[in-house]
C-alpha cells in the first residue's frame, strides 16, 4: 500500500482553529492533541482494516459482500473545540480522550438491512475488539425519520513503547438510509428552519417510504 495518511500536526491543528482560538492550547497541549489525533486516525485504520477483512471473508465464504463502502471521518479541531466548550470540559487531552468517544469515525454502507446487523456481529467478535455503546436507530427510529446503527467500539494501537485502546464510533446503515439522511441533512441544516419544518412530516415519510422499498429488495435477495 503506497497511500500515507494526512495525519494531523501542530501547524495544521493551529491553522484550522486559527491563531487566536490556538492560542487557547499552549505549544506542548498541542503536541499533545496532535499525538492524540494521529493516535485516534490509527485506530480508525485499524477498524476499517478489520471490516475490509470481515468483507472479504464473508464474500468467499458467502458469496456476497455486506458492506457496500466505508467512508472514515475525523472530528476537525474546531468542532471538538465546540463540543469541549458545549460539555463543559477542560481542554486536557486526558479529559477529551475521557468524555469524547467520536473523536474518530466511521460510515459503514451496507446493501441490504440484514447486512448491518451482520457486519456488527462479525465485529463484535473479534477478540480485541470492544463495544462500549449501541443505539439502534433502525428498529427504533428518531422522529425525523432517521435510521442508522450506532456503535462505538474500544481497540488496541500499538504506539512504540506501549498499547492504547481507543474509541472509533461507527455508524451502519444501507444505501438508501445513508441517502436519505445525506439529503435530510442538506434540507433541514441549509434552508430557513421555519420552511424545513414544514417538510418534517413529508421527510418521515419518505424515510419509511424507503425502508420499505429496501425491504423489499432484501427479499428479492433472499429469494434468489
Amino acid at each position: 500500500m503506497n497511500t500515507k495518511r494526512n495525519t494531523m500536526s501542530v501547524k495544521k491543528i493551529r491553522q484550522m482553529l486559527g491563531e487566536e482560538a490556538g492560542l487557547d492550547w499552549v505549544a506542548d497541549q498541542l503536541t499533545s492533541v496532535a499525538q492524540m489525533y494521529q493516535l485516534y486516525e490509527s485506530a480508525q485504520h485499524e477498524i476499517s482494516t478489520k471490516l475490509e477483512n470481515l468483507d472479504a471473508e464473508f464474500e468467499v465464504n458467502y458469496n456476497h459482500n455486506p458492506i457496500h463502502h466505508i467512508d472514515g471521518r475525523m472530528k476537525d479541531p474546531q468542532s471538538l473545540m465546540g463540543k469541549i466548550q458545549k460539555k463543559g470540559l477542560d481542554r486536557s487531552v486526558n479529559s477529551i480522550k475521557k468524555n469524547i468517544f467520536d473523536i474518530a469515525g466511521l460510515r459503514v454502507i451496507t446493501n441490504y438491512i440484514d447486512d448491518i446487523y451482520t457486519v456488527e456481529k462479525l465485529l463484535s467478535q473479534q477478540d480485541d475488539v470492544e463495544v462500549i455503546k449501541r443505539k439502534d436507530y433502525i428498529k427504533n427510529p428518531k422522529e425525523s425519520g432517521y435510521r442508522s446503527l450506532h456503535l462505538v467500539v474500544k481497540v488496541p494501537v500499538f504506539k512504540a513503547h506501549d498499547v492504547e485502546t481507543v474509541p472509533v464510533e461507527i455508524q451502519i446503515r444501507t444505501i438508501g438510509m445513508d441517502m436519505w439522511a445525506s439529503l435530510e441533512h442538506e434540507l433541514r441544516y441549509k434552508t430557513d428552519v421555519d420552511r424545513a419544518e414544514e417538510f418534517a412530516s413529508n421527510l418521515v415519510e419518505n424515510a419509511n417510504a424507503l425502508f420499505e422499498i429496501e425491504q423489499n429488495f432484501q427479499d428479492i435477495h433472499h429469494q434468489l
